[in-house]
């Protein structure tokens, strides 16, 4: 992976909620970004859809609750959801240690190759937090 600025890697694509999708083939594995998981601070629970259950590309499919508040995941794409993570039931703040590594929450099998066009590359991202903050 490689990691741009180091903290968006450039091989991934972004959504506007601050999820993030790696694409391998036919499967998509989605996480929430190091801004996201900054902004919420110390992540205590998670809580996402079992195996086997569909995402649509831009709806609600779960949320991530920490000492601050609870937040929505967006699925970046439409799919079926074929893993869920399992670490993070026991330790949920690995996603604030690892939100790309081992802070991974979920991998769908892509319904809509064509939706990946519509997320944001590194370079996008960066400048849509940047406005976002000003």
């Amino acid at each position: 992976m490689s990691q741009g600025d180091g903290i968006y890697p450039d091989d991934l694509k972004y959504t506007k909620e601050h999820e993030w999708l790696a694409v391998h083939g036919s499967i998509g594995t989605v996480g929430i970004t190091h801004y996201a998981q900054s902004e919420l601070g110390d992540i205590v629970y998670v809580e996402v859809p079992a195996a086997g259950a569909p995402v649509v590309g831009g709806e609600e499919f779960g949320t991530v609750e920490s000492v601050k508040a609870v937040s929505e995941i967006f699925a970046p794409v439409s799919g079926e959801i074929l893993e869920v993570n399992p670490a993070l039931a026991a330790h949920p703040e690995t996603i604030n240690r690892d939100p790309y590594g081992d802070g991974w929450l979920l991998k769908i099998r892509l319904a809509e190759p064509k939706e990946i066009d519509a997320l944001m590359s590194a370079a996008e991202y960066r400048k849509y937090i940047e406005e976002e903050a000003n």
